[in-house]
């Protein structure tokens, strides 16, 4: 049995949904059940026999765009675990394409960082290439960065703070910096920061890394080393943006891609394009009078 919520426009809902079940029909897919959310009352959900995820995701995203959507197996859970990417996903902004504009390299190094996103290009080597352009970048630019151009998503702070409340652990995970990671955690509410160290001496940047890479396969890794501390019948949910996000994504039992690259989108279970991160809540069928407001 295949479970879908999914949030569209309400004003052709209807009409919407009798196309996509008759496309879903025929694709061997018939709807069993449909109904909106009793407690959330935008979200519709969705029964459907089989395990063609693949096909419900393909037929729902045609026919319904933009949407946010998850499609799941199993009945819905409150995740034990929400671990999340943070640039472009809890934060408006890629942290090294700002600070790059400090050095005069913005359009230089966002380059290099969409096609890292992208998928096409080796996030280590990408990423190492960056940071040494910003050799010689004095600290003080990170403290002005931060102060001036980091901006927390719409609603990130209610979907940390509500899940918190409901007992759920929270791990930012990012392939940026903690110079940049740790006040965000702060102030966004996560219990746990893992990311990369950028190398310092006399005040500026060494254009070097301090320690091991944060890449896709470390994000993956600390999905999987909190569960097993949570047990076997825990349920994660993860939200990231890009490619280096993608193993995460697949390992999580709710993975949802925010505004995300194709690659990314394609690996995830569920997306949010249409709105923003209180999206998630809903799609989780949290009321309203549940959220603790950031």
């Amino acid at each position: 049995m295949l479970i879908a919520r999914l949030i569209a426009e309400p004003s052709t809902l209807a009409a919407t949904l009798d196309a996509a079940t008759a496309v879903l029909e025929r694709e061997g897919l018939p709807l069993a059940h449909a109904q909106m959310n009793d407690h959330c009352g935008d979200v519709l959900e969705m029964m459907l026999p089989g395990d063609d995820a693949e096909t419900l995701r393909r037929v729902l995203d045609e026919h319904f765009s933009p949407s946010d959507l998850l499609v799941v197996r199993q009945p819905f859970r409150i995740p034990n675990l929400f671990v999340s990417d943070m640039d472009s996903t809890m934060i408006g902004q890629e942290c090294i394409d700002e600070l790059a504009d400090f050095a005069g390299l913005k359009d230089r190094i966002s380059a290099i960082t969409e096609r890292a996103m992208q998928g096409e290009l080796d996030f280590e080597s990408a990423l190492r290439e960056r940071v040494g352009l910003l050799e010689g970048l004095g600290l003080d630019a990170i403290d002005t960065c931060l102060a001036e151009r980091i901006e927390p998503m719409p609603g990130a702070r209610t979907l940390v703070a509500t899940l918190k409340a409901k007992g759920c652990r929270t791990v930012l995970v990012t392939g940026g910096f903690h110079h940049f990671a740790d006040p965000v955690a702060e102030q966004l509410g996560f219990e746990r920061v893992v990311g990369n160290r950028l190398g310092v001496s006399d005040g500026k940047l060494t254009g070097a890394l301090a320690g091991a890479i944060t890449d896709s396969s470390v994000k993956e890794q600390v999905l999987r080393d909190e569960m097993a501390q949570l047990g076997p019948d825990a349920v994660s949910l993860a939200t990231g943006d890009g490619a280096n996000d993608i193993p995460m994504l697949r390992a999580a039992t709710y993975g949802i891609a925010y505004r995300a690259k194709p690659k990314a989108r394609a690996a995830a279970n569920g997306w949010i394009d249409r709105g923003d991160l209180t999206a998630i809540l809903k799609l989780l069928e949290i009321p309203r009078t549940d959220w603790v407001m950031g």
